[in-house]
């Protein structure tokens, strides 16, 4: 995995104003919205995600080089008995109270810029979401982790929200992990110095293989579509000829988007030099 973001993050997630003290409502609007978590931590029943077993965890992705498994994060898993110090760890830096390291496809690389008061609004409302009893089991690598994803993170101080490509930045990276998901991999993790948005990634699951689209503003990516189309394909999941975009986008989730950082995100995709789809 990468270590951390570069250049990309480091100018605005340490710098600009701070967002509203911490709440279980700011918590919950970015559980159930941007940070869509449940995306992977739901398991799937018959019509799709389960809500009904909300954030209890379940195989997300199965390859040779690993079995990843989400964990239960209601307060009926292990985070239960983890302090929110301990949990907002977990969260940002990948490292459980025992010393272990949470692996892929959980996205550090992107989550270590998560602003404090956001964290501990997350933190917050995990600790209010209704117990679900599921065990979904352990996850096994094949691959070695390294040691951390970088050194310890002490404090972030997010953006000042608002309609604007700064704090776009900050959601599509630190809070969506937009750019985890629609950039090549290397051999460390997402190739953020060189491919940010190139897309070519691809995912497995029960609607088959979709492959990330790129999203620099170029040709082979947004250049041609309106700001408005934007908003739809993101909160929607339509294009703009009405046909239906794949899983594991989570629109149900973006849907939920305010309509302020809908726009924050599409001014920052605009700013993302342009560069060919990855091949």
């Amino acid at each position: 995995m990468k270590l951390f973001l570069t250049t990309v993050l480091a100018g605005f997630c340490l710098t600009g104003g701070a967002v509203a003290a911490p709440s279980v409502e700011r918590g919950e609007y970015l559980v159930q919205g941007p940070a869509g978590c449940g995306n992977c931590h739901t398991p799937f029943g018959p019509q799709g995600l389960d809500q009904s077993r909300d954030l209890a965890g379940r195989l997300v992705e199965e390859n040779p080089a690993f079995k990843a498994i989400s964990a239960n994060i209601t307060p009926e898993g292990r985070v239960a008995d983890w302090s929110d110090a301990e949990l907002a760890k977990a969260i940002r830096e990948g490292l459980r109270p025992d010393g272990s390291l949470i692996g892929p496809p959980m996205p550090f690389a992107m989550y270590r810029g998560l602003g404090d008061d956001d964290l501990m609004s997350i933190v917050m409302y995990l600790r209010t979401v209704p117990a679900v009893e599921n065990d979904p089991g352990q996850s096994v690598y094949n691959i070695e982790l390294p040691p951390a994803y970088g050194p310890e993170v002490n404090s972030v101080q997010a953006p000042e929200p608002g309609p604007t490509a700064e704090y776009g930045a900050y959601l599509a990276n630190a809070v969506a992990h937009c750019l985890e998901c629609h950039t090549p991999m290397g051999p460390t993790g997402p190739m953020i110095d060189t491919d940010l948005g190139r897309g070519g990634f691809e995912f497995h699951g029960p609607w088959g293989t979709s492959v990330s689209a790129n999203l620099t503003n170029g040709p082979d990516g947004l250049a041609g579509y309106s700001d408005d189309e934007i908003r739809a394909m993101i909160s929607q999941g339509k294009k703009p000829d009405g046909s239906d975009m794949l899983p594991p986008m989570p629109y149900g989730y973006f849907a939920r988007m305010t309509p302020d950082d809908l726009t924050a995100v599409v001014a920052y995709l605009r700013t993302l030099p342009p560069l060919p789809d990855a091949k």
